[in-house]
């Protein structure tokens, strides 16, 4: 049974207005279940509704997309086969982002590998997952990092000073979840959100996501009855990282949007928020098509 109060993804999207460049790749969305086949974690902290590979695909070409990157969902816990599955049927326009345990063989990283597999997702968001050891996950971050995987780090902006110094031990790239949600109700140049820069331009080996503004608002527009400049108290966040960082930014979608409380976005609104942080063709390129690829796909880039 679902989770009370729990929003399913919103039927019929727009088309957006806005069309990705060739190539274009959502960098951040993920499949549910579904269940009956893919049964949820027993340790989850939610349950949500099934959002399956098929849903994914068609919403995927329905916004002007080419590839996917399918992040693990918490509700899955460390068991991929969902995500492993969409990677198979994708044929290739599909790369992952697991979540992996210790335990794990180098037979299972292979294996994951093999499937499209080029990340783990490590999560510190306290409501959404168990603490991990640190020691775990620096041991994982060292075996991945022989394949060529950078790790994927959720965090929330309050808890950057004391996961400072684990981040910055990685032995990879890492890429941040959403820039590590910061409270758009702060400045702009306050000293939370200049810390994350500081990281950034500190560690060249730092990415961040300028996804989820339907999280991070406070005071919308929401992206609905085609709202053209939503959730615009996010934009100046975003548009500031994108373009002090071109190179190492990337965007998701973030469908089918797991916990969101308030409302459920349009999915085409939410591609129309994409000029308003990359203003530019040379922007949205690097954001949409050339990072990524570098990133996920870099055999077809050399």
């Amino acid at each position: 049974m679902k989770t009370a109060g729990w929003l399913d993804w919103y039927e019929g999207p727009s088309v957006p207005r806005f069309t990705p460049p060739a190539g274009a790749v959502d960098a951040h969305c993920h499949v549910f279940g579904p269940g009956a086949q893919f049964p949820y974690a027993p340790e989850r902290k939610y349950t949500p509704c099934d959002a399956g590979k098929a849903q994914l695909f068609a919403l995927r070409d329905h916004l002007g997309f080419a590839c996917n990157v399918i992040v693990q969902a918490t509700c899955h816990g460390d068991d991929n086969r969902a995500l492993v599955d969409a990677l198979h049927a994708a044929a290739g326009k599909a790369r992952g982002v697991a979540t992996v345990r210790r335990g794990i063989t180098d037979a299972q990283l292979r294996a994951l590998h093999e499937a499209g597999v080029r990340g783990v997702r490590f999560n510190f968001v306290k409501r959404l997952v168990d603490f991990t050891p640190k020691d775990e996950l620096l041991e994982i971050a060292g075996r991945i990092a022989v394949l060529g995987w950078h790790v994927v780090i959720y965090f929330e902006a309050a808890d950057l000073p004391e996961l400072w110094d684990f981040f910055t031990a990685l032995p990879t790239t890492v890429v941040v979840d959403h820039m590590g949600r910061p409270d758009v109700g702060k400045p702009l140049g306050g000293a939370e959100f200049a810390l994350f820069e500081r990281f950034m331009h500190e560690h060249p080996n730092v990415w961040s996501k300028v996804s989820c503004p339907e999280r991070l608002s406070l005071s919308g527009p929401p992206a609905l009855a085609g709202e053209q400049r939503a959730y615009r108290d996010v934009v100046p966040f975003a548009r500031r990282i994108v373009e002090a960082f071109p190179d190492r930014v990337l965007w998701g979608s973030d469908w089918p949007h797991p916990n969101l409380k308030d409302h459920m976005p349009d999915d085409g609104l939410l591609v129309d928020f994409i000029p308003h942080i990359a203003p530019t063709a040379e922007l949205q390129r690097k954001l949409l098509v050339d990072n990524p690829m570098r990133l996920y796909w870099p055999e077809e880039t050399r």
